[in-house]
């Protein structure tokens, strides 16, 4: 068992289908999507479906992800009654040669959130460009400055939106994106998402704790054309279950950030037809992008928040959950999580 447990113990988030933390996972909850169509045509001439962020403020670009990523920050530092200033922020942003991300993407984002926070951010703070995948790195992150420099608290968030003309045609090119001529993709959507990690406490008894974390790389990528047999996946989740002292047979449930292409599911369902070695009645995979679409970098931190609000509300399907994150270009990271008392023992 990991001796470096994190406790999540506050969120926020900001979606397309609300602009906080509970009115999104009602929605989720409630499969209600708010997928509309967008100002972009496929090559068809129809319309392309997205998942917008209905902000008061018109704002586009870096201008916009910051201020997604301020009301996700502010929700949480509000739910936790911490002042943001005092805790390192580990920011989730997409990978740089992603088509469609401006140049100094992070550099932007950074001092524009400290602009509309009217604060200076810890001088711990960080930002993590690595995509999907990007969110379990900076659990790691995290976890290391955490322990290493005896705080109490950490705060990873990400933000990420796909809904711009270079990403938009990239991915219709590549027959990636759901249109009116093509049928296995996704729909493209933006978010903003935010947790707060601390030690877990012994005294508290309903806790949701990320006990273990595994990283690979898989070759086969979805632009590979090989075989796919989920061997970086597999490989990411053996290392995280050894950490965690737990195995795919003690899972109850997945939550993951597939958002509806099928080499994603192809390759979940073969880790686990690997690593399973018991029979079950079930076991669900949750994926919130069926509801907010495609939205990158924000994906983890959606997760953990949806997961922490499952709990909270009661309608969690177990108490210890694998959860994994993917990147195109082949990073795998995974997250064993697991809902209950801790005990330093």
């Amino acid at each position: 068992m990991s001796d470096r447990p994190l406790a999540i113990t506050a969120t926020g988030m900001v979606t397309g289908v609300g602009l906080d933390t509970y009115s999104s996972c009602a929605a989720i909850r409630a499969a209600i999507d708010n997928f509309q169509e967008t100002r972009f045509m496929d090559e068809q001439g129809e319309w392309i479906q997205g998942c917008a962020v209905p902000l008061e403020e018109q704002l586009q670009g870096a201008r916009k992800l910051a201020m997604m990523l301020c009301k996700a920050l502010e929700e949480c530092a509000a739910q936790a009654q911490v002042h943001l200033e005092e805790i390192p922020v580990i920011i989730c942003l997409s990978e740089p040669e992603r088509p469609g991300i401006p140049e100094n993407l992070g550099n932007k984002v950074f001092f524009l959130v400290q602009e509309f926070l009217g604060m200076p951010l810890h001088r711990d703070s960080a930002v993590i460009k690595q995509g999907r995948a990007g969110g379990i790195y900076a659990l790691k992150l995290a976890r290391d400055i955490l322990y290493q420099n005896k705080l109490n608290h950490v705060l990873v968030c990400g933000v990420d939106s796909l809904l711009n003309a270079h990403s938009i045609r990239y991915f219709e090119t590549q027959d990636r994106l759901l249109t009116s001529h093509h049928s296995d993709g996704f729909i493209p959507g933006e978010a903003a998402a935010a947790i707060l990690l601390s030690p877990p406490q012994c005294s508290q008894q309903n806790q949701l704790l990320c006990m273990g974390l595994g990283f690979a790389v898989e070759q086969a990528t979805i632009s590979a054309g090989l075989p796919v047999r989920a061997d970086g996946l597999t490989q990411a989740l053996n290392m995280a279950f050894e950490e965690a002292g737990s195995s795919m047979n003690d899972m109850d449930f997945r939550i993951v950030d597939v958002a509806g292409e099928q080499y994603w599911f192809k390759e979940a369902a073969l880790a686990l037809s690997r690593l399973l070695r018991v029979h079950k009645q079930g076991f669900p995979i949750w994926h919130p992008a069926d509801c907010i679409g495609e939205v990158g970098a924000a994906i983890v931190p959606v997760c953990l928040a949806y997961l922490k609000v499952a709990f909270e509300k009661g309608f969690a399907a177990g108490s210890n959950i694998v959860h994994h994150a993917s990147n195109d270009d082949g990073q795998r990271s995974v997250a064993i999580l697991r809902f209950g008392a801790w005990s330093e023992q």
